[in-house]
């Protein structure tokens, strides 16, 4: 590889990482004629904050949220993972009624979001029955495979 070479692969590099950030996407692979790099960064951080069922008679005014420190996800049974990366939608179009709220009931089967993947719009269902205690994605965002989305028990 000559001196020249080097020089444009470490621009594309730093471009490729750059739209990494920009776009939050965990890889990339870029392949032209003898030319073949993938570029590729572990995320680490969790969700802001997670949407949580406030209690059937609150004493006062109760914040919907909890610290992902509160909640130990890898071990709740009522997790509703992520089967695929895309990009999350709790509605069938923008504007239209979610297809589930916090304290809604869900039966088996029945519609909990959309997943887009690759302009493919995945319906994600309810595991089993039971109600929606937790949503941990927004409208529009990206997840990753195996991502809690929400929890159900």
């Amino acid at each position: 590889m000559t001196s020249k070479n080097s020089t444009i692969d470490q621009d594309l590099i730093r471009q490729l990482a750059l739209l990494l950030t920009e776009t939050d996407l965990t890889e990339i692979e870029v392949e032209h004629e003898d030319l073949r790099i993938r570029v590729a960064r572990t995320v680490t951080a969790a969700p802001a904050a997670y949407h949580v069922a406030a209690p059937a008679a609150p004493v006062a005014p109760v914040a919907a949220t909890v610290a992902p420190s509160e909640v130990n996800l890898a071990s709740h049974p009522g997790i509703v993972p992520s089967p695929m990366v895309g990009t999350a939608y709790r509605s069938a179009e923008p504007g239209a009624k979610t297809f589930v709220e916090i304290g809604d009931a869900v039966r088996e089967g029945q519609t909990l979001l959309i997943v887009e993947a690759m302009k493919t719009m995945n319906q994600i269902p309810a595991p089993r029955s039971g109600v929606v205690k937790a949503i941990m994605v927004e409208d529009g965002q990206p997840v990753e495979y195996g991502e809690p989305l929400l929890i159900i028990e």
